[in-house]
Protein backbone atom coordinates (compact mmCIF):
# COMPACT_ATOMS: atom_id res chain seq x y z
CA UNK A 1 0.00 0.00 0.00
CA UNK A 2 1.24 3.51 -0.78
CA UNK A 3 2.11 5.69 2.19
CA UNK A 4 -0.81 7.88 3.21
CA UNK A 5 1.33 11.03 3.12
CA UNK A 6 2.13 10.44 -0.54
CA UNK A 7 -1.52 9.82 -1.42
CA UNK A 8 -2.62 12.95 0.46
CA UNK A 9 -0.05 14.98 -1.40
CA UNK A 10 -1.36 13.70 -4.72
CA UNK A 11 -4.95 14.40 -3.73
CA UNK A 12 -4.28 17.95 -2.52
CA UNK A 13 -2.52 19.18 -5.65
CA UNK A 14 -4.51 21.30 -8.07
CA UNK A 15 -6.10 18.82 -10.49
CA UNK A 16 -4.75 18.78 -14.00
CA UNK A 17 -7.20 19.99 -16.61
CA UNK A 18 -8.93 17.15 -18.40
CA UNK A 19 -10.59 17.26 -21.77
CA UNK A 20 -14.38 17.44 -21.70
CA UNK A 21 -16.32 17.11 -24.96
CA UNK A 22 -17.25 20.44 -26.54
CA UNK A 23 -20.98 21.08 -26.96
CA UNK A 24 -22.36 19.79 -30.22
CA UNK A 25 -25.72 18.84 -31.61
CA UNK A 26 -26.81 15.73 -29.68
CA UNK A 27 -27.57 12.49 -31.49
CA UNK A 28 -29.37 11.17 -28.38
CA UNK A 29 -32.34 13.28 -27.17
CA UNK A 30 -33.22 13.89 -23.52
CA UNK A 31 -31.25 14.06 -20.31
CA UNK A 32 -28.74 11.40 -19.31
CA UNK A 33 -27.01 10.09 -16.20
CA UNK A 34 -23.52 8.66 -15.89
CA UNK A 35 -22.53 5.88 -13.55
CA UNK A 36 -18.83 5.26 -12.96
CA UNK A 37 -17.60 2.07 -11.30
CA UNK A 38 -14.13 2.75 -9.87
CA UNK A 39 -12.21 -0.48 -9.35
CA UNK A 40 -8.75 -1.39 -8.18
CA UNK A 41 -7.56 -2.24 -11.70
CA UNK A 42 -10.08 -0.60 -14.05
CA UNK A 43 -12.85 1.98 -14.15
CA UNK A 44 -16.03 1.66 -16.20
CA UNK A 45 -18.45 4.46 -17.09
CA UNK A 46 -21.91 3.91 -18.56
CA UNK A 47 -24.30 6.57 -19.87
CA UNK A 48 -27.97 5.93 -19.05
CA UNK A 49 -31.28 7.47 -20.00
CA UNK A 50 -34.09 7.87 -17.46
CA UNK A 51 -35.07 4.22 -17.94
CA UNK A 52 -31.45 3.13 -17.27
CA UNK A 53 -30.87 1.92 -20.79
CA UNK A 54 -27.18 2.02 -21.67
CA UNK A 55 -26.49 4.59 -24.37
CA UNK A 56 -22.69 4.55 -24.33
CA UNK A 57 -19.74 3.33 -22.31
CA UNK A 58 -16.01 3.65 -21.81
CA UNK A 59 -13.37 2.07 -19.61
CA UNK A 60 -9.74 2.62 -18.68
CA UNK A 61 -7.18 1.11 -16.37
CA UNK A 62 -7.24 2.85 -13.00
CA UNK A 63 -3.45 3.05 -12.47
CA UNK A 64 -4.14 3.77 -8.80
CA UNK A 65 -0.47 3.47 -7.86
CA UNK A 66 0.25 6.60 -9.89
CA UNK A 67 -1.66 8.62 -7.30
CA UNK A 68 -5.05 10.21 -6.79
CA UNK A 69 -4.35 13.17 -9.08
CA UNK A 70 -3.76 10.85 -12.03
CA UNK A 71 -6.75 8.74 -11.03
CA UNK A 72 -9.09 11.74 -10.94
CA UNK A 73 -7.86 12.86 -14.35
CA UNK A 74 -8.55 9.41 -15.77
CA UNK A 75 -12.03 9.40 -14.23
CA UNK A 76 -12.88 12.63 -16.05
CA UNK A 77 -11.51 11.23 -19.29
CA UNK A 78 -13.53 8.02 -18.91
CA UNK A 79 -16.79 9.92 -18.33
CA UNK A 80 -16.02 12.17 -21.31
CA UNK A 81 -15.30 9.16 -23.52
CA UNK A 82 -18.56 7.52 -22.45
CA UNK A 83 -20.52 10.67 -23.32
CA UNK A 84 -18.81 10.78 -26.70
CA UNK A 85 -19.60 7.11 -27.28
CA UNK A 86 -23.26 7.84 -26.54
CA UNK A 87 -23.16 10.86 -28.89
CA UNK A 88 -24.44 12.99 -26.03
CA UNK A 89 -23.98 16.71 -25.58
CA UNK A 90 -22.50 17.41 -22.11
CA UNK A 91 -25.37 19.87 -21.52
CA UNK A 92 -27.71 16.85 -21.38
CA UNK A 93 -25.87 15.41 -18.40
CA UNK A 94 -28.10 15.53 -15.29
CA UNK A 95 -25.68 14.00 -12.79
CA UNK A 96 -22.82 11.60 -12.19
CA UNK A 97 -22.76 8.71 -9.74
CA UNK A 98 -19.55 6.98 -8.69
CA UNK A 99 -19.16 3.68 -6.87
CA UNK A 100 -15.88 3.84 -4.94
CA UNK A 101 -13.87 1.19 -3.11
CA UNK A 102 -13.34 1.56 0.62
CA UNK A 103 -15.05 3.81 3.17
CA UNK A 104 -16.43 7.09 1.81
CA UNK A 105 -17.66 10.26 3.51
CA UNK A 106 -21.05 11.00 1.92
CA UNK A 107 -21.30 14.42 3.59
CA UNK A 108 -18.12 15.71 1.92
CA UNK A 109 -18.06 13.52 -1.18
CA UNK A 110 -14.60 12.08 -0.55
CA UNK A 111 -12.99 8.67 -0.55
CA UNK A 112 -11.71 8.41 3.01
CA UNK A 113 -9.47 5.45 2.30
CA UNK A 114 -9.05 3.12 -0.67
CA UNK A 115 -6.38 0.63 0.46
CA UNK A 116 -6.10 -1.12 -2.92
CA UNK A 117 -5.38 2.22 -4.58
CA UNK A 118 -3.32 3.84 -1.84
CA UNK A 119 -5.64 6.86 -1.80
CA UNK A 120 -6.70 8.88 1.23
CA UNK A 121 -9.14 11.81 1.49
CA UNK A 122 -9.73 12.23 -2.24
CA UNK A 123 -12.39 14.78 -3.27
CA UNK A 124 -14.14 12.85 -6.02
CA UNK A 125 -17.47 14.71 -6.04
CA UNK A 126 -15.92 18.17 -6.27
CA UNK A 127 -13.48 17.17 -9.01
CA UNK A 128 -16.02 15.50 -11.29
CA UNK A 129 -18.71 18.06 -10.55
CA UNK A 130 -16.42 20.95 -11.49
CA UNK A 131 -15.20 19.19 -14.62
CA UNK A 132 -18.71 18.71 -16.04
CA UNK A 133 -20.71 21.46 -14.37
CA UNK A 134 -23.17 19.05 -12.72
CA UNK A 135 -23.55 17.44 -9.34
CA UNK A 136 -21.58 14.24 -8.71
CA UNK A 137 -22.54 11.81 -5.96
CA UNK A 138 -20.36 9.01 -4.62
CA UNK A 139 -21.18 5.88 -2.68
CA UNK A 140 -19.33 2.74 -1.69
CA UNK A 141 -19.00 0.34 -4.63
CA UNK A 142 -20.83 -2.49 -2.84
CA UNK A 143 -23.62 -0.05 -1.94
CA UNK A 144 -23.88 0.75 -5.64
CA UNK A 145 -24.29 -2.92 -6.52
CA UNK A 146 -26.93 -3.41 -3.83
CA UNK A 147 -28.82 -0.30 -4.96
CA UNK A 148 -28.86 -1.65 -8.52
CA UNK A 149 -30.44 -4.90 -7.29
CA UNK A 150 -32.99 -2.81 -5.38
CA UNK A 151 -33.83 -0.73 -8.44
CA UNK A 152 -34.03 -3.43 -11.08
CA UNK A 153 -32.89 -6.80 -9.73
CA UNK A 154 -33.56 -9.41 -7.09
CA UNK A 155 -34.50 -6.86 -4.40
CA UNK A 156 -36.91 -4.78 -6.47
CA UNK A 157 -39.95 -3.73 -4.43
CA UNK A 158 -38.44 -4.57 -1.04
CA UNK A 159 -38.87 -2.21 1.89
CA UNK A 160 -35.54 -3.30 3.36
CA UNK A 161 -32.94 -5.12 1.29
CA UNK A 162 -29.45 -6.25 2.24
CA UNK A 163 -26.83 -7.26 -0.32
CA UNK A 164 -23.80 -9.37 0.61
CA UNK A 165 -20.98 -9.89 -1.86
CA UNK A 166 -18.26 -12.32 -0.78
CA UNK A 167 -15.07 -11.89 -2.78
CA UNK A 168 -11.53 -10.95 -1.82
CA UNK A 169 -13.27 -9.50 1.22
CA UNK A 170 -16.89 -9.53 2.39
CA UNK A 171 -18.79 -6.50 1.13
CA UNK A 172 -22.32 -5.58 2.17
CA UNK A 173 -24.86 -2.80 1.81
CA UNK A 174 -28.44 -2.06 2.77
CA UNK A 175 -31.34 -0.11 1.25
CA UNK A 176 -34.21 0.93 3.53
CA UNK A 177 -37.30 2.56 2.03
CA UNK A 178 -35.41 3.60 -1.07
CA UNK A 179 -32.33 5.03 0.61
CA UNK A 180 -28.89 3.57 1.20
CA UNK A 181 -28.05 2.97 4.82
CA UNK A 182 -25.10 5.28 5.54
CA UNK A 183 -23.54 6.98 8.51
CA UNK A 184 -23.44 10.76 8.56
CA UNK A 185 -19.71 10.85 7.82
CA UNK A 186 -18.89 7.27 6.80
CA UNK A 187 -20.34 4.48 4.71
CA UNK A 188 -21.23 1.42 6.78
CA UNK A 189 -22.21 -2.28 6.63
CA UNK A 190 -18.61 -3.52 7.01
CA UNK A 191 -19.95 -7.00 7.59
CA UNK A 192 -16.61 -8.70 6.98
CA UNK A 193 -15.19 -7.31 10.20
CA UNK A 194 -17.70 -9.01 12.49
CA UNK A 195 -15.58 -11.12 14.89
CA UNK A 196 -16.51 -14.78 15.12
CA UNK A 197 -14.91 -15.22 18.55
CA UNK A 198 -14.82 -12.79 21.52
CA UNK A 199 -11.04 -12.50 21.61
CA UNK A 200 -10.75 -11.14 18.05
CA UNK A 201 -10.50 -7.44 17.29
CA UNK A 202 -12.83 -7.46 14.29
CA UNK A 203 -10.10 -6.09 12.03
CA UNK A 204 -8.93 -9.44 10.70
CA UNK A 205 -5.31 -9.04 11.72
CA UNK A 206 -5.14 -10.85 15.04
CA UNK A 207 -8.14 -13.13 15.05
CA UNK A 208 -11.01 -14.74 13.21
CA UNK A 209 -13.60 -12.62 11.42
CA UNK A 210 -16.13 -13.30 8.69
CA UNK A 211 -13.67 -11.92 6.15
CA UNK A 212 -10.72 -14.03 7.27
CA UNK A 213 -12.84 -17.19 7.24
CA UNK A 214 -15.39 -16.69 4.44
CA UNK A 215 -13.66 -14.71 1.70
CA UNK A 216 -12.66 -16.20 -1.63
CA UNK A 217 -9.03 -15.66 -0.64
CA UNK A 218 -9.49 -17.89 2.41
CA UNK A 219 -11.25 -20.51 0.30
CA UNK A 220 -8.41 -20.42 -2.26
CA UNK A 221 -5.80 -20.88 0.47
CA UNK A 222 -7.63 -23.88 1.93
CA UNK A 223 -8.19 -25.31 -1.56
CA UNK A 224 -4.47 -25.02 -2.37
CA UNK A 225 -3.66 -26.94 0.82
CA UNK A 226 -6.14 -29.65 -0.15
CA UNK A 227 -4.58 -29.88 -3.61
CA UNK A 228 -1.09 -30.14 -2.10
CA UNK A 229 -2.25 -32.97 0.17
CA UNK A 230 -3.74 -34.90 -2.74
CA UNK A 231 -7.32 -34.30 -1.60
CA UNK A 232 -8.35 -32.32 -4.71
CA UNK A 233 -6.89 -34.01 -7.82
CA UNK A 234 -9.03 -32.13 -10.33
CA UNK A 235 -8.06 -28.76 -8.90
CA UNK A 236 -4.40 -29.76 -8.70
CA UNK A 237 -4.42 -30.79 -12.38
CA UNK A 238 -5.92 -27.46 -13.40
CA UNK A 239 -4.20 -25.01 -11.04
CA UNK A 240 -1.52 -26.79 -9.05
CA UNK A 241 -1.21 -24.99 -5.73
CA UNK A 242 -1.01 -21.49 -7.23
CA UNK A 243 -3.54 -19.43 -5.28
CA UNK A 244 -3.71 -16.79 -8.02
CA UNK A 245 -5.09 -19.44 -10.41
CA UNK A 246 -7.69 -20.75 -7.98
CA UNK A 247 -10.55 -18.53 -9.15
CA UNK A 248 -14.23 -18.94 -8.39
CA UNK A 249 -14.66 -20.63 -11.76
CA UNK A 250 -11.79 -23.03 -11.09
CA UNK A 251 -13.34 -23.99 -7.75
CA UNK A 252 -16.69 -24.67 -9.42
CA UNK A 253 -15.08 -26.84 -12.10
CA UNK A 254 -13.16 -28.83 -9.50
CA UNK A 255 -16.36 -29.53 -7.56
CA UNK A 256 -18.14 -30.59 -10.77
CA UNK A 257 -15.21 -32.93 -11.50
CA UNK A 258 -15.63 -34.68 -8.14
CA UNK A 259 -13.34 -32.84 -5.70
CA UNK A 260 -15.53 -33.31 -2.63
CA UNK A 261 -12.97 -31.68 -0.34
CA UNK A 262 -13.26 -28.44 -2.33
CA UNK A 263 -17.03 -28.61 -1.96
CA UNK A 264 -16.58 -29.08 1.80
CA UNK A 265 -14.33 -26.01 1.96
CA UNK A 266 -16.84 -23.84 0.07
CA UNK A 267 -19.74 -25.13 2.17
CA UNK A 268 -17.88 -24.35 5.39
CA UNK A 269 -17.22 -20.76 4.28
CA UNK A 270 -20.84 -20.29 3.23
CA UNK A 271 -22.06 -21.79 6.51
CA UNK A 272 -19.92 -19.37 8.52
CA UNK A 273 -21.19 -16.48 6.40
CA UNK A 274 -24.67 -17.54 7.49
CA UNK A 275 -23.66 -16.58 11.05
CA UNK A 276 -23.10 -13.02 9.87
CA UNK A 277 -26.30 -13.05 7.85
CA UNK A 278 -28.24 -14.11 10.96
CA UNK A 279 -26.81 -11.12 12.82
CA UNK A 280 -27.94 -8.77 10.05
CA UNK A 281 -31.43 -10.32 10.05
CA UNK A 282 -31.85 -9.72 13.77
CA UNK A 283 -30.62 -6.12 13.43
CA UNK A 284 -32.53 -4.96 10.34
CA UNK A 285 -35.30 -7.52 9.67
CA UNK A 286 -34.79 -7.27 5.88
CA UNK A 287 -37.39 -8.53 3.42
CA UNK A 288 -34.67 -9.94 1.21
CA UNK A 289 -30.97 -10.71 1.36
CA UNK A 290 -29.22 -10.79 -1.99
CA UNK A 291 -26.01 -12.77 -2.40
CA UNK A 292 -23.79 -11.71 -5.28
CA UNK A 293 -20.27 -11.55 -6.64
CA UNK A 294 -18.10 -13.99 -8.57
CA UNK A 295 -18.07 -16.69 -5.92
CA UNK A 296 -21.87 -16.85 -5.81
CA UNK A 297 -22.20 -16.60 -9.59
CA UNK A 298 -19.85 -19.55 -10.11
CA UNK A 299 -21.79 -21.94 -7.85
CA UNK A 300 -25.15 -20.33 -7.01
CA UNK A 301 -27.06 -23.44 -5.95
CA UNK A 302 -24.39 -24.78 -3.59
CA UNK A 303 -23.58 -21.41 -2.04
CA UNK A 304 -27.17 -20.23 -1.64
CA UNK A 305 -28.25 -23.54 -0.11
CA UNK A 306 -25.46 -23.47 2.49
CA UNK A 307 -25.99 -19.83 3.47
CA UNK A 308 -29.77 -20.23 3.64
CA UNK A 309 -29.60 -23.37 5.82
CA UNK A 310 -27.06 -21.78 8.17
CA UNK A 311 -29.03 -18.53 8.49
CA UNK A 312 -32.41 -20.17 9.11
CA UNK A 313 -30.87 -22.36 11.81
CA UNK A 314 -29.65 -19.28 13.70
CA UNK A 315 -32.51 -16.79 13.54
CA UNK A 316 -35.61 -16.52 15.70
CA UNK A 317 -38.73 -18.20 14.36
CA UNK A 318 -40.75 -15.07 13.43
CA UNK A 319 -37.92 -13.80 11.18
CA UNK A 320 -37.95 -16.97 9.10
CA UNK A 321 -41.46 -16.24 7.83
CA UNK A 322 -40.64 -12.83 6.36
CA UNK A 323 -37.14 -13.41 4.97
CA UNK A 324 -36.03 -14.35 1.47
CA UNK A 325 -32.41 -15.18 0.63
CA UNK A 326 -31.74 -15.06 -3.10
CA UNK A 327 -28.90 -14.64 -5.59
CA UNK A 328 -28.30 -11.44 -7.54
CA UNK A 329 -29.90 -11.27 -10.98
CA UNK A 330 -28.09 -8.36 -12.61
CA UNK A 331 -25.05 -8.79 -14.82
CA UNK A 332 -21.49 -7.82 -13.97
CA UNK A 333 -21.03 -4.07 -14.22
CA UNK A 334 -24.42 -3.29 -12.68
CA UNK A 335 -22.59 -1.22 -10.07
CA UNK A 336 -22.40 1.67 -12.54
CA UNK A 337 -26.19 1.59 -12.89
CA UNK A 338 -26.60 1.54 -9.13
CA UNK A 339 -24.25 4.51 -8.77
CA UNK A 340 -26.18 6.46 -11.40
CA UNK A 341 -29.52 5.57 -9.78
CA UNK A 342 -28.28 6.63 -6.34
CA UNK A 343 -27.01 9.92 -7.76
CA UNK A 344 -30.42 10.52 -9.32
CA UNK A 345 -32.18 9.71 -6.04
CA UNK A 346 -29.88 12.06 -4.12
CA UNK A 347 -30.19 14.90 -6.63
CA UNK A 348 -33.94 14.68 -7.18
CA UNK A 349 -34.79 13.81 -3.58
Amino acid sequence: MKKASSAKKNASKKPAKSKVPKPSRPATPGRVWVGLDLGGTKMLANVFDDQYRVLGRAKQKTHGAKGARTGLKRMVETVADALADAKVNPSQLAGIGVGCPGPIDPSRGIIVEAPNLGWHNVSVEAHLGNAFGVRAVICNDVDAGVYAEYQAGAAKGARCAVGIFPGTGIGAGAVIEGRLLQGSTLSCMELGHIPLFPETSGQGEDGTTLETECSRLKIAIEAARAAYRGQAPALFAACGTDISKITSGALAKAIAAGDTEIENIVRRAATLLGCGVATVVHLLAPDVIVLGGGLVEAMPKLYLEAVRRSTLARILGPYRKSLKIVTATLAEGSGSMGAAAWARKTIEG
